[in-house]
């Protein structure tokens, strides 16, 4: 199936199986664990550093932006699901090896997603 490039910009349809839906959930799953991984380990060397009491805003602030962020970032409605897998793939949180089994046209979605 040959998916047009105003298909890739604007998003599709996509009819999701019950396997598809446990891989998808998986994959996403694993990336939201690394993305808060990385959270983690910031948070604690930023407050490792403290030393005046007003530092403990800067990771507070640091902390809320993160939050903001990753709540935008990780969306699981199956609508947007093959753009946020595929932004996750361009951003280093996935690769397309961890959406093995998904079919060939979201995995095709998908990629055009994470090297445009």
């Amino acid at each position: 199936m040959k998916t047009s490039p105003s298909e890739f910009r604007f998003g599709r349809d996509f009819t999701w199986s019950h396997a598809e839906k446990a891989i998808a959930r998986k994959a996403f799953n694993l990336a939201l664990g690394r993305e808060l991984d990385a959270v983690i380990r910031e948070a604690k060397h930023r407050a490792s550093k403290i030393t005046q009491p007003s530092e403990l805003w800067d990771l507070e602030h640091y902390l809320t932006g993160r939050r903001q962020s990753i709540d935008r970032t990780y969306d699981y409605r199956y609508s947007v699901l093959p753009r946020v897998l595929g932004d996750l793939i361009r951003k280093g949180r996935l690769t397309e090896d961890d959406l093995h089994g998904l079919s060939e046209d979201k995995l095709a979605y998908i990629h055009q997603v994470a090297t445009h």
